[in-house]
């Protein structure tokens, strides 16, 4: 169901931009916006794991350095049948965790310092093995994606933007009477906004879907349902400083969005993820 959700959104996503784009310059305008975009965002996503922990200064350790970490990681990659990927710290009392990388062969999983101290052994091990399907699902390709579509919108939008500002637009379609100036001006303003709520959409699906391969890998949803619960109110109390347009790559919200809808949050709200997880708990041990 979370495969179905997450290909729903981008086929949505991929509406918006073949609409806007044929508005601005038909085929011409739909080729010339998703080309711009699909080469920003896929250099981002190609070095996605330098740049993701480069941001948050993580540092790599060893298994010398950090066995016992380095011991999970390695025990929960080889459950999964992967490569084991390259283990981080990063510098901070904040408690998080992240995965990134384009692939299973080129991943890496962040943890802070203060995730450590924090947690007892099984909830970080349920927080580890939720990142690593992330990496199996290859989640950081399907927001790779997202993220060129909706960033095609935004690039599009603007071009219409400044169509309009110059008086352009009467002459870029094929129709005579021009684009209806109604449709237009909703077009640039609901666009962008249409592409962010739905990437997001597609981030806290994915998160639900992580969950969910954590809690089959592990065999212990209740160990991933608390860790969540710690990691709320955690966020709540120390917020974890960075740049926000890393916040989905994180396990928890770097900081809690309580005054914001839904629609704009990067992940599901932590009380429906642990609820699911106990219910996949029940599922568990009636098989």
């Amino acid at each position: 169901m979370n495969h179905f959700k997450t290909l729903a959104l981008l086929s949505i996503l991929s509406a918006v931009l073949i609409s806007i784009g044929y508005m601005i310059g038909g085929n011409t305008g739909i080729f010339f916006g998703v080309v711009i975009a699909a080469v920003t965002n896929l250099g981002s996503w190609f070095y996605s794991d330098k740049i993701a922990l480069a941001a948050h200064k993580a540092q790599p350790v060893s298994k010398e350095e950090a066995p016992e970490l380095y011991a999970m990681v390695e025990k929960l990659a080889e459950k999964a049948d992967m490569p084991v990927p390259g283990v981080y710290i990063l510098p901070t009392q904040s408690a998080n965790a992240f995965a990134t990388g384009r692939d299973p062969e080129h991943a890496a999983v962040a943890v802070t310092q203060g995730i450590m101290k924090m947690l007892p052994a099984d909830e970080l091990e349920g927080v580890i093995a939720h990142e690593l399907s992330h990496i199996m699902n290859r989640d950081t390709l399907t927001q790779a994606v997202a993220a060129t579509i909706a960033g095609a919108i935004g690039f599009l939008a603007q071009m219409l933007q400044y169509s309009m500002w110059f008086g352009g637009m009467g002459g870029s379609r094929d129709d005579n009477n021009g684009p209806n100036p109604i449709a237009l001006m909703a077009t640039l303003f609901l666009a962008p906004m249409a592409a962010t709520v739905i990437q997001l959409g597609i981030s806290r699906t994915r998160e639900f879907a992580a969950d969910a391969g954590a809690a089959k890998l592990t065999g212990n949803p209740r160990a991933l349902a608390n860790a969540l619960k710690r990691l709320d109110a955690s966020a709540r109390q120390m917020p974890m400083a960075g740049n926000p347009a890393y916040e989905p790559l994180m396990i928890m919200h770097a900081v809690p969005k309580q005054m914001f809808s839904g629609l704009f949050s990067t992940h599901p709200a932590t009380d429906k993820r642990v609820e699911r997880l106990l219910e996949l708990e029940k599922e568990v041990a009636t098989a």
